[in-house]
C-alpha cells in the first residue's frame, strides 16, 4: 500500500510571478513547470524562479524530449535539462509518451505505433534519457486522435513500455476520459489496470467537446464531473497519490483557479482515513 498524504500541485505560469511573491497559496504542496519555457530565460525570471525553487517543491513536465520519434534523441538538449534540474534541485522530469520530431519539429505530440517493436524502441531510449539525466523518467499517458499502425491496444502499449522501461507513470486522468469518449473504451478499466507502484504522480485538467463523439484535450477549461468521477475512483483504487491541475489557458484569477486545486485536496483527504483503514 502506497504512503498516504494529501499532496496537491498546480502548473507554475510565468504571469503568476508577480502575484506568487507576495505570498504562497497554502492549499498548493507543489508546483509544475515544463523546462522548455523557463531554460532560455535569464534576466528577472530566472532569478524569480529560483527563489520559488528554493523555498517550494517542484515538478517538471518536458514538452519536445520526442521519447518516440524517429529521429535520434538530442542528447545535447538531455544535458540541457539535467543542468536545469540540478540548479533547481528537481527531482521530478516527466514527459509524453507521443513524439513532437520527425526531421523537424512537428508542432503536435504525434501518437506513437501501438506495436511490440515500438515498445522496445522507446524503452532503449528511455534508459539513455535516465542514463544522463541520472533520475527517473516519469511517462506520461497521452490523448492521441489516431492510431496509425497499431498493433496492441493503448493499454497494452502503456503498460509494455512501462514495464520494458522499468519507468514510472505520470498518470492523466483527464487524457483517459478523453480516450475513452475518443476510441470508445471503457475508462474505469483502464485506470485501474495501471500499476499502482509505477504511479509518480497525476494530471487533472479540463478539455473541449468538439463533438459528442470528438473531445480534445486542451486544458484550457475547468475539469468537468466525469473526470473528477474518475479521480475519485482512482484514488479508492490505487491510493492517494500527488495530483496536479493543469490550465494552460482561459487561466482564471488565482483565488478561481484555487477552488479546484482544493477540490482535489478535498478529494484526497477523504481517501486518506479509509486507505489507512484498509491498510
Amino acid at each position: 500500500m502506497r504512503q498516504q498524504a494529501k499532496q496537491v500541485g498546480l502548473g507554475l505560469r510565468r504571469e503568476m510571478l508577480d502575484e506568487l511573491e507576495g505570498s504562497i497559496p497554502e492549499c498548493v504542496d507543489f508546483w509544475e513547470i515544463a523546462p522548455e519555457n523557463w531554460i532560455p530565460l535569464g534576466g528577472g525570471y530566472a532569478r524569480k524562479l529560483k527563489t520559488l525553487t528554493t523555498k517550494q517543491t517542484f515538478k517538471t513536465h518536458g514538452l519536445s524530449l520526442s521519447i518516440g520519434s524517429p529521429d535520434p534523441l538530442d542528447i545535447e538538449f538531455v544535458k540541457t535539462v539535467k543542468a536545469f534540474l540540478d540548479l533547481h534541485g528537481i527531482e521530478d522530469y516527466s514527459e509524453h509518451l507521443s513524439y513532437c520530431s520527425a526531421d523537424g519539429h512537428l508542432y503536435d505530440l504525434m501518437p506513437i505505433p501501438f506495436t511490440e517493436e515500438a515498445v522496445k524502441y522507446v524503452a532503449e531510449r528511455v534508459t539513455l534519457v535516465q542514463d544522463i539525466i541520472e533520475r527517473p523518467l516519469i511517462l506520461e499517458n497521452v490523448s492521441y486522435y489516431a492510431a496509425p499502425g497499431q498493433e496492441l491496444s493503448e493499454q497494452e502499449f502503456t503498460l509494455g513500455v512501462l514495464q520494458e522501461a522499468d519507468c514510472r507513470l505520470l498518470l492523466d486522468v483527464n487524457n483517459i476520459y478523453v480516450n475513452s469518449v475518443n476510441h470508445g473504451y471503457n475508462a474505469e478499466k483502464f485506470l485501474k489496470s495501471m500499476p499502482t507502484e509505477r504511479i509518480a504522480y497525476a494530471h487533472i485538467a479540463g478539455h473541449y467537446n468538439e463533438a459528442d463523439d470528438l473531445i480534445v484535450d486542451t486544458h484550457g477549461a475547468d475539469v468537468i464531473e466525469p473526470v473528477w468521477d474518475l479521480l475519485d475512483m482512482a484514488y479508492d483504487h490505487h491510493g492517494v497519490f500527488p495530483t496536479l491541475l493543469e490550465r494552460d489557458f482561459n487561466i482564471p484569477p488565482m483565488d478561481v483557479l484555487l477552488q479546484e486545486v482544493r477540490r482535489i485536496g478535498a478529494l484526497q483527504e477523504k481517501h486518506i482515513p479509509a486507505m489507512g483503514k484498509r491498510a
